[in-house]
């Protein structure tokens, strides 16, 4: 396992305000592999693998502390769609290679502002709502164009643990980590 990198005390102050957490999903979700499988009906279709517990902890978030959730990728992908439902994400925009119309929505939609938001990204596409939020996080296996842009970089990769890291950092920060450690019985509330 990396070591998790030092969280300074800029990235605290900033995920203490977090409301929403936004991410990309191809490289961030995923490891940005692609899988083309026969459908079924003498076709091909595309899947990819999620970390499931990146997606437990994604639970936690809106459990615990109320946080949205969106997903806002440049792909477009029926497994995407099933794991949001899944999960219950707040809001799922695909086949955006330009993200910020859909991130526009959503603040229109949301009512949160920019510096209660955190993004998770790790190619060029990202760089556009990094550059906007308050909380701008890469995961480990980000291009360096992007680590240079965020605030915090993940020790872990995308599709491999880095949003539960992230999920982790921001619950701690606002003080709801006991709660969920309590909810599992690894300590009394």
């Amino acid at each position: 396992m990396n070591k998790k990198p030092k969280i300074s005390s800029d990235v605290l102050k900033r995920a203490r305000r977090v409301r929403m957490v936004l991410m990309d999903v191809d490289g961030v979700l995923t490891d940005g592999r692609l899988f083309y499988v026969p459908d079924g009906q003498s076709g091909i279709g595309e899947t990819k693998g999620f970390d499931s517990h990146d997606g437990l902890s994604m639970r936690w978030l809106k459990q615990f502390a109320g946080i949205r959730v969106g997903w806002i990728s440049g792909r477009e992908s029926a497994g995407v769609v099933e794991r949001a439902r899944i999960l219950n994400v707040d809001y799922v925009h695909q086949n955006h290679l330009s993200k910020l119309e859909p991130y526009q929505e959503v603040l229109r939609d949301s009512g949160i502002p920019e510096d209660q938001i955190a993004y998770v990204g790790d190619d060029f596409s990202d760089a556009v709502l990094m550059l906007r939020v308050g909380l701008p996080i890469a995961v480990a296996n980000a291009r360096p164009e992007i680590k240079k842009i965020a605030r915090y970089v993940t020790s872990q990769p995308g599709g491999r643990g880095a949003m539960r890291e992230v999920v982790e950092l921001i619950l701690r920060a606002q003080g709801h980590w006991d709660a969920v450690l309590a909810k599992w019985g690894l300590r009394k509330q």
